[in-house]
């Protein structure tokens, strides 16, 4: 096997998951000076300026399997960052509130789209013992992107006035939105989409050519492919995604996206800022401390792209539900009690590493992993989708939660949530480590 071109295009894939890092996270840093340039009130806030992109994210996932399915992966990643690029520049001009939340939305378009298209297109070209690997990639790139998202809303907010540096935060991000568009050209179209859906034997060979080195390796792939095909449709016939087939990969995709977001992650990142002065610290502190949560979710995802083929999906998410459910706790119990501010970031910073070595190295791995080849698609869409959905949901509503509620009761009610998650990992989900995605689909759907 060419492993060179594997890993070339994987990783320039995966790029579009810096995109979705820093897209998510930069408005963090732009949150305070709009409310205030605009005179918003916290739920136009929350629901226009903050969540728009999201509910943009919630609409390119649930939709986005749709063009990945008909025009193939290339081309949609290829369209994903120009939607980053025009929100970038949108976002960062934008006059008034209401212009702003349309190009966020764009953006957020891009962010729901890329979240289905990079996870199939890695897990399709990988070799079953490095897609955990692989795949985990487009999640590193999210967290690199969430880190140098929080270095350059501090940067620029240091040396620029607030009334213009929101602007930069936000708009900077067309550049490397550009830089991604003009190198997802380079990659090869999935073989399993040309041959599968477009029913294209010799181009699917032919990018089977760049991958494996012999003849027999390319017929080998080219006739799993094929059996994959008349076996989904000896047993489905062409049965709709949502049927009582596919039942067990969309409940176990949605159970997994649900608690990914009902453990604050979302909630933490978009709010880290405030969250932090919460617990008293200034405002600028605040900012600087954000960095170090980015710098754990960085570091810590090296971790779980290490053992994310070792140990398996199950395994880490052992140990992140065990890590979320003492981190939550401490959280909790450290604004209950008024613990200094240096304490609540320190176990914020315990529970991003839960996160990072458990749910964040795992759901896109998971999720592109369980369902069978013919509603991939759909299935990736399905579980991003929910992820996305119950992340706007958060979202729009945290300002007025926290109103309406004291810190302690909501991280307690995150904790809550996360023994939920471990019941889940316990006795529904199964381990997909080392199997390939033909195997999976047989396991899974019979």
């Amino acid at each position: 096997m060419k492993n060179n071109k594997v890993i070339l295009w994987s990783i320039t894939v995966a790029l579009a998951g810096f995109l979705f890092g820093f897209d998510t996270i930069v408005i963090n840093g732009a949150d305070k000076p709009i409310q205030a340039l605009w005179q918003t009130s916290d739920w136009f806030h929350s629901t226009f300026i903050m969540s728009m992109a999201l509910w943009g994210t919630v609409i390119g996932a649930l939709f986005g399997g749709f063009p990945t399915k008909r025009f193939g992966r290339k081309k949609t990643l290829f369209w994903i960052g120009i939607f980053y690029l025009v929100s970038a520049l949108g976002s960062g001009m934008a006059t008034d509130p209401y212009v702003f939340s349309f190009f966020r939305f764009l953006g957020g378009l891009g962010v729901g789209a890329s979240s289905v298209a990079a996870p199939i297109y890695i897990s399709e070209i990988a070799p079953r013992e490095n897609r955990g690997k692989l795949v985990a990639l487009y999640q590193f790139n999210i967290v690199l992107g969430i880190l140098i998202a929080f270095l350059s809303n501090w940067l620029i907010g240091r040396y620029m006035e607030p009334s213009i540096s929101w602007r930069w935060m936000l708009g900077i991000e067309a550049l490397p939105a550009l830089i991604y568009s003009m190198v997802v050209l380079t990659i090869a179209e999935s073989p399993r989409w040309l041959l599968l859906t477009k029913g294209d034997r010799q181009g699917a060979r032919e990018v089977l050519a760049n991958i494996f080195s012999s003849e027999r390796e390319i017929e080998a792939q080219l006739q799993i492919i094929d059996d994959s095909r008349e076996t989904e449709e000896r047993k489905t016939h062409r049965v709709a995604f949502f049927s009582a087939q596919h039942r067990w990969p969309i409940l176990l995709a949605f159970l997994l996206a649900m608690f990914n977001q009902l453990s604050g992650i979302n909630f933490v990142l978009y709010y880290a800022t405030r969250i932090i002065e919460e617990a008293g610290m200034s405002a600028d502190t605040a900012r600087a401390a954000s960095i170090w949560l980015g710098l754990i979710n960085f570091l810590f995802t090296f971790v779980g792209l290490y053992l994310i083929d070792r140990m398996g999906r199950k395994s880490l998410m052992y140990i992140g539900s065990i890590g979320y459910i003492t981190f939550l706790s401490l959280v909790a119990y450290a604004f209950a009690t008024g613990a200094t501010g240096g304490w609540v970031v320190a176990m914020v910073c315990g529970f991003i590493a839960a996160h990072a070595v458990g749910q964040g190295a795992v759901i896109w791995v998971f999720i592109s992993e369980i369902f069978p080849n013919q509603v991939r698609d759909f299935g990736m869409a399905w579980g991003s989708g929910t992820h996305w959905v119950f992340a706007a949901t958060i979202t729009m509503i945290t300002l007025p939660i926290l109103n309406a509620f004291s810190a302690a009761t909501v991280f307690g009610f995150f904790a809550f949530c996360m023994v939920l998650q471990l019941l889940f990992v316990h006795f529904m989900m199964p381990e997909t480590k080392g199997v390939s995605l033909e195997e999976l689909q047989k396991q899974l759907t019979e």
